[in-house]
């Protein structure tokens, strides 16, 4: 070995004078790499010695008030810590299923072979138990809400899922109410929300897949899918997206959103959020997946289109025929909210030969006072208007809707007396506000009225040619948008008739009988042949 048959010089003789020895065999020294991991790898498992493992575990949580350890003497020899936070846990639970147990143990008839984790999982009662010999992953569980106990003598942590906080009850959806159907809504407990959508389908094909998300917060989300009607591809591609997800902290399900849409730059949103299981359930049922975000009452649904933002859940559950002409009013009423004021604008400044004789004298004559191009006017009413669109959302609930209401009235009011406004104008600006709260999705509706200030500016430029023009880049910008790989104008572009079923229109539950083929044509029948014999 090296070193071994090599002459040591030793200054150790009285005279100081050098003497050449032969030293003894010794061991060939180890890798430092492998000593370093094997060093490495014993400092992340638990030891097994009390003490130690709970002197580590506490050292990582000093300064925090809430982390609660408790020492128990289980028997004369053996000694037990118990870690939890306070305030994440059931302590009565624990009181009960755990310390209750370990104080009444008896190891005086027991052998030495009975101490082992598998003696302590039949003594506790608690249901939810579980082991782990890591020591950051024990750390997680703390942080999870879970209570974990270390035993002396034992190398593994034994984890007790008994957490207990502060939550919100299940309640009607506030940005998806409807008439007719379900009044429950999801919740910013996970469990509950994976509980609600498993409730809706009792099928072993519905699968939710775990994983956490957020170097400090550790959110868990979850995918869920059916595994025999979504596409294998887009289930996939979902995964690689949340995995590649680097952040500090996931607070809401809306931080996801901007880092797995196709295009985050476009002002269409290519993620359905709700919070309505029901209409979940329904898009799972269509071959698309949802994302469960811990902390968050919104499920991301994904891929989508932009016809599937346009309908509202009550469509599915009312009358056939009441739901295609509400569909029809709310798309007559999508031009509207995006082209009324610019219209307004472009006939008023450039194309006056467009309206009747009377009407254009009325409008004239309105407007005789008014000291600003229409532009100017519209714009001013506009920016008016979202600033109480605004501050009815953030005042309180009692007063909030008083504000928006009685100040459009009396703003508008005043306005035209003082002659800074046109009295068409105001009609103008209401019906579009109104027309801008049809839609069932309000990411959209933002689209929508960012998208009508670009129109507005446009017609006081050019026109009729503007609003042409925008429109033009609109469609083209909506044609090339992809959601997961979906278009996003589907099955209009590209073209797809037995699809069209439940677009402009809602057919019959019967003659929609298979699903979107972007998305479920792996399972594209949904509805059995000759459903109605009547």
């Amino acid at each position: 070995m090296r070193g071994y048959r090599r002459l040591q010089k030793e200054y150790s003789n009285k005279n100081g004078k050098q003497q050449d020895v032969l030293p003894e065999k010794k061991e060939e020294p180890g890798n430092p790499e492998e000593e370093g991991n094997a060093v490495k790898k014993e400092k992340t498992l638990l030891s097994g010695n009390l003490k130690e493992d709970g002197d580590r575990i506490k050292s990582l949580f000093k300064g925090a008030t809430d982390f609660t350890y408790r020492r128990i003497k289980i028997t004369n020899s053996t000694h037990a810590m118990i870690l939890y936070l306070d305030g994440l846990v059931d302590i009565e639970k624990i009181e009960l299923h755990v310390i209750h147990p370990l104080l009444h143990i008896d190891f005086a008839k027991a052998n030495n072979t009975e101490l082992s984790i598998e003696y302590i999982f039949d003594k506790l009662s608690s249901a939810n138990l579980n082991q782990d010999n890591r020591l950051q992953s024990t750390i997680d569980q703390i942080l999870a809400g879970n209570t974990v106990l270390l035993i002396d003598g034992i190398d593994k942590a034994i984890i007790i899922s008994e957490q207990k906080w502060e939550q919100r009850s299940v309640k009607e959806p506030l940005s998806e109410a409807v008439v007719i159907g379900p009044r429950e809504g999801f919740t910013e407990n996970i469990e509950t929300n994976i509980s609600m959508v498993r409730r809706r389908l009792k099928t072993t094909k519905l699968k939710f897949e775990s994983m956490q998300i957020g170097k400090m917060s550790n959110t868990m989300v979850v995918i869920t899918y059916l595994e025999n009607i979504a596409q294998k591809s887009i289930i996939e591609e979902v995964r690689n997206r949340l995995n590649q997800i680097d952040i500090d902290s996931i607070e809401d399900s809306g931080y996801i959103v901007e880092f797995i849409e196709d295009n985050p730059y476009s002002v269409f949103p290519q993620v359905l959020q709700t919070e309505r299981p029901d209409r979940v359930v329904g898009n799972l049922l269509e071959g698309r997946v949802g994302i469960i975000v811990e902390n968050s009452p919104f499920v991301l649904i994904v891929p989508v289109t932009f016809f599937q933002m346009m309908n509202s859940p009550e469509d599915y559950y009312g009358r056939f025929i009441m739901s295609s002409f509400i569909r029809f009013i709310r798309y007559l009423f999508l031009f509207v909210a995006l082209l009324f004021p610019s219209i307004y604008i472009a006939v008023t400044t450039f194309h006056q030969e467009l309206l009747p004789t009377n009407l254009l004298f009325s409008v004239a004559a309105s407007r005789d006072k008014v000291p600003f191009p229409a532009v100017v006017e519209v714009l001013l009413m506009e920016i008016t208007f979202e600033a109480l669109r605004e501050a009815g959302l953030r005042l309180p609930r009692p007063i909030g809707s008083t504000v928006s209401i009685v100040g459009a009235l009396v703003i508008g009011q005043a306005a035209v007396e003082a002659g800074i406004v046109s009295a068409p104008l105001v009609i103008v600006v209401s019906t579009t506000g109104i027309a801008s709260f049809m839609f069932p999705n309000y990411p959209l509706t933002g689209a929508i009225r960012l998208l009508r200030f670009i129109m507005i500016f446009l017609a006081g430029t050019l026109g009729f040619y503007g609003i042409l023009l925008g429109v033009f880049f609109i469609l083209g910008h909506l044609v090339q948008l992809r959601s997961f790989g979906v278009p996003y104008l589907a099955p209009m572009a590209p073209f797809n008739f037995n699809n069209m079923k439940d677009i402009f229109v809602r057919v019959p539950w019967w003659k929609m009988d298979e699903r979107p083929e972007q998305t479920g044509k792996r399972n594209i029948k949904r509805v059995g042949i000759r459903q109605r014999k009547y």
